[in-house]
């Protein structure tokens, strides 16, 4: 059974920072993009960050400059670093790995930025 697994989530102040780990198993995630989502309360999800199997990032605009996407497919993980945290930023973050017709998410993590 394939299966990703997030971690990393929590509770920080503004400005602070995390970084979310995503580990798959049951399948070799080396040919297959990986991203990050979010959903905040009563608002779409939306992609967040994504990193192709040849690591080529790409950013939502709100994130530029902020968070970080990596993988290391040694470890079949993918990893989100989140600085200058914001109360925006308050979400459920999901990753999800996909390769042409198939697609696989997490379960999510929670992240709260609040003082």
């Amino acid at each position: 059974q394939v299966q990703l697994v997030e971690s990393g989530g929590g509770l920080v102040q503004p400005g602070g920072s995390l970084k979310l780990s995503c580990t798959g198993s049951g399948e070799i995630f080396t040919n297959y993009a990986m991203g990050w989502y979010r959903q905040a309360p009563g608002k779409q999800r939306e992609l967040v960050a994504v990193v192709s199997s040849d690591s080529f990032t790409n950013y939502v605009d709100s994130v530029k400059g902020r968070f970080t996407i990596s993988r290391d497919n040694a470890k079949n993980t993918v990893y989100l670093e989140m600085n200058s945290l914001k109360p925006e930023d308050t979400a459920v973050y999901y990753c999800k790995a996909w390769r042409l017709s198939r697609n696989y998410w997490g379960q999510g993590t929670q992240v709260t930025v609040s003082s």
